[in-house]
């Protein structure tokens, strides 16, 4: 069975990311693609941290527990310590950072690689699926995960009508990374990388957008079929070939793997909202830094903006929970211009319900505009409005958000953010011990095991 689709010849695209996913080696990684891959590392636990306090993390963690067992195969959950299988373990990590919308991103996937890639390889890790690794190889994986997961979710939205979630695409990067821990030839690895695309969640991302839930991107079911996938075609299932890397029309993706690092394209988010909602973010508090306004002399707010920017949390009025609260447009700006800041105490519950911000969010209007519309997803902007007491119009000028490759937050911001996300939860100690292993990887004592023990227990 295991050939099934071997007297379909693969492409040279198939080929190409098979010695990627196999044969890439630390000692071919650049060094600044090396830095990048810490740096996502960090941002990554700080907002798995973060989002381990959160309800959704609370129930998935419950559920893959309880629900998913892995029997003699099991494998610990992020940042709680009970143990799932390999897949529930993976799914449970997932969901628990995509909870917290503060991590990394890609504008032409629209959406988000490490929060699945980093759970998916800390299960396989946990698991005993393969040889022990260090330091190096890990950061190596990390980078794979990122540039398959990246390109699959370019070729996705290249290629089909519908916008899909996350989960969609990064699902085939665990599989990838599976299928290097478990040694598998090319005929087993791209079976697996079949299995992963035609059981990836093509969840229809902007109905979330508009009515924000749980479910958020759908990145922890991606991570769950990608690992289901690879244990799977180890065992013998078989899989379609996968579309998005083999078929015609998606194969120009994958010709610079190896060449075109897309790690370093990836964004790295100031605040714990979605990127969508930044842009008039900045704006917003541009103007309040410029002017020295309170939220008090506010009359009314205008936000012009791209129009997925504008449908964000467009079915819900006012916020009543962190998830909608991520996804609301006129409750990021709101939230900016009464607390002057937006961190996880700013998209609480207790912050849901400040009267400040009830009022700012009735003196809100949106609007399209359509040359912002044109320039998406390639960039994203926004202008806003602020009408004050004394009669003052204040205008933005057009504004992007930071973190992008092009105006990129600074090491030393993306460490504050990492400490005022990490400390409240883990202590001071633990977040700087933690920081300390993750800044060690690349060297030749890296303590790999001391570090996934920390990210692995509660």
């Amino acid at each position: 069975m295991m050939g099934a689709i071997a007297a379909h010849r693969p492409p040279a695209s198939f080929a190409d990311v098979t010695a990627f996913a196999r044969g890439m080696a630390f000692a071919d990684l650049p060094t600044d693609v090396v830095l990048q891959a810490q740096r996502c590392l960090l941002d990554l636990i700080g907002v798995a941290a973060a989002g381990s306090r959160t309800p959704a993390a609370a129930i998935v963690n419950a559920y893959a527990s309880t629900q998913l067992g892995g029997g003699d195969r099991s494998a610990r959950i992020l940042f709680d310590g009970r143990r799932a299988g390999l897949a529930g373990a993976a799914f449970a990590g997932a969901t628990t950072i995509d909870a917290f919308d503060a991590h990394d991103g890609h504008v032409f996937t629209k959406g988000h690689a490490g929060v699945a890639v980093l759970p998916a390889l800390l299960a396989y890790l946990d698991g005993g699926v393969g040889p022990r690794i260090g330091g190096r190889e890990f950061l190596t994986c990390i980078v794979i995960g990122y540039e398959i997961a990246t390109r699959a979710g370019i070729a996705l939205h290249a290629t089909v009508a519908d916008y899909h979630c996350s989960g969609a695409w990064n699902a085939l990067a665990c599989a990838a990374l599976g299928g290097r821990c478990l040694e598998f030839d090319d005929l087993r690895m791209r079976h697996a990388l079949g299995i992963a695309e035609y059981f990836g969640p093509r969840g229809q991302i902007l109905r979330v957008c508009a009515t924000p839930t749980m479910l958020k991107d759908g990145s922890g079911w991606g991570a769950q079929v990608g690992v289901s996938a690879a244990l799977l075609a180890s065992d013998g299932f078989t899989g379609a070939p996968a579309l998005t890397v083999e078929g015609e029309d998606a194969r120009a993706f994958w010709s610079d793997l190896g060449t075109r690092w897309r790690i370093r394209e990836q964004y790295f988010k100031a605040y714990p909202v979605c990127r969508w909602a930044q842009p008039a973010t900045e704006a917003a508090l541009s103007l309040k830094r410029t002017h020295g306004f309170g939220e008090a002399d506010i009359v009314a707010i205008s936000i012009e903006s791209f129009r997925e920017a504008i449908d964000l949390g467009s079915q819900c009025a006012a916020p009543m929970t962190t998830d909608e609260a991520q996804y609301s447009l006129p409750y990021a700006v709101a939230a900016a211009l009464v607390y002057g800041r937006i961190g996880a105490a700013e998209v609480d519950s207790t912050a849901l319900r400040d009267p400040r911000i009830t009022r700012l969010l009735e003196t809100t209007t949106l609007a399209n505009d359509a040359e912002f519309s044109r320039r998406f997803p390639a960039e994203r902007w926004a202008r806003v409005r602020i009408t004050l007491h004394d009669g003052r119009i204040l205008v933005s000028e057009p504004t992007r958000a930071r973190g992008n490759p092009e105006n990129p937050l600074a090491d030393d911001e993306l460490h504050t953010k990492y400490r005022e996300l990490t400390e409240p939860v883990l202590g001071k100690q633990r977040s700087v011990r933690i920081e300390a292993l993750v800044d060690s990887l690349p060297g030749d004592r890296a303590m790999l095991s001391e570090l996934t023990d920390e990210l692995l227990s509660p």
